[in-house]
């Protein structure tokens, strides 16, 4: 059930034992070949589908674009929430559903940025709504054995329009690549460091990271379809309830 087609007597008939499933995602550069609105894309095009498998369990919310984009800022175009107001959005739409009787809540994320709010704002709710359930992860933790399995190139994970998420746009929003622009970037540190903090003008030349060119709408389906898969089995188990079982 999406949230955005329905009335608020349509929402009064509900399950109050349904998900609620709450995309994040963001408007921020994506180097010259994926537009900013990417994460965004992406993360609702995963919500709608595990919606569309689970429609009698599931309330989709629309899309939170206005991500958590700070270290993007430098290139024109993106847009960020501060820290506090992004946390804000989220602790707000679960708020006003709670007092009607819904208490399963799932953050589903898109973007990179926005994982430690996420995980903050979940911890302030759980905080506040001890009897609430209240879950979060990006929809690209699901995936990474398959993720890495899929890439040709040395870096075997999700990165920032990288060879993952540029197949992914290629199978979900070919229309939108610039392929004519496709390029790989990154900068390293050397010697490396681990837990610095960087803007992506700084490790970046212009802006992704990553393998780009070898990108394939193949590729993109395959990581598609198996995020959809592994997403749609946690928010079915979460439906239907689990057992915290001893050790």
């Amino acid at each position: 059930m999406k949230l955005q087609d329905a009335t608020w007597q349509d929402v009064e008939g509900f399950r109050r034992d349904c998900v609620v499933l709450i995309p994040t995602g963001s408007l921020e550069q994506h180097g010259p070949h994926l537009p900013l609105f990417t994460d965004s894309l992406i993360v609702t095009a995963v919500a709608e589908a595990v919606e569309a498998r689970l429609t009698e369990s599931v309330i989709l919310i629309p899309t939170l674009w206005l991500g958590a984009s700070g270290h993007h800022l430098r290139f024109p175009g993106s847009l960020s929430s501060d820290f506090d107001s992004y946390m804000g959005e989220i602790q707000s739409c679960v708020e006003s559903l709670l007092p009607h009787g819904f208490h399963k809540f799932y953050i589903l994320n898109g973007h990179g940025g926005n994982r430690e709010p996420n995980g903050i704002a979940a911890r302030r709710l759980k905080e506040a709504h001890l009897q609430a359930t209240i879950g979060q992860s990006a929809y690209f933790d699901f995936v990474k054995t398959v993720i890495s399995d899929t890439l040709e190139g040395p870096l075997k994970e999700m990165r920032h329009a990288c060879e993952a998420e540029t197949s992914l746009m290629l199978y979900l929003h070919p229309d939108l690549v610039r392929t004519g622009k496709l390029r790989d970037d990154g900068l390293a540190s050397d010697p490396a460091v681990a837990g610095m903090v960087h803007h992506f003008d700084e490790i970046t030349e212009q802006g992704s990271y990553g393998y780009a060119t070898l990108a394939t709408a193949e590729k993109g389906e395959r990581i598609f379809d198996a995020a959809v898969k592994q997403v749609t089995q946690e928010i079915d188990r979460v439906a239907n309830g689990y057992f915290l079982r001893g050790l």
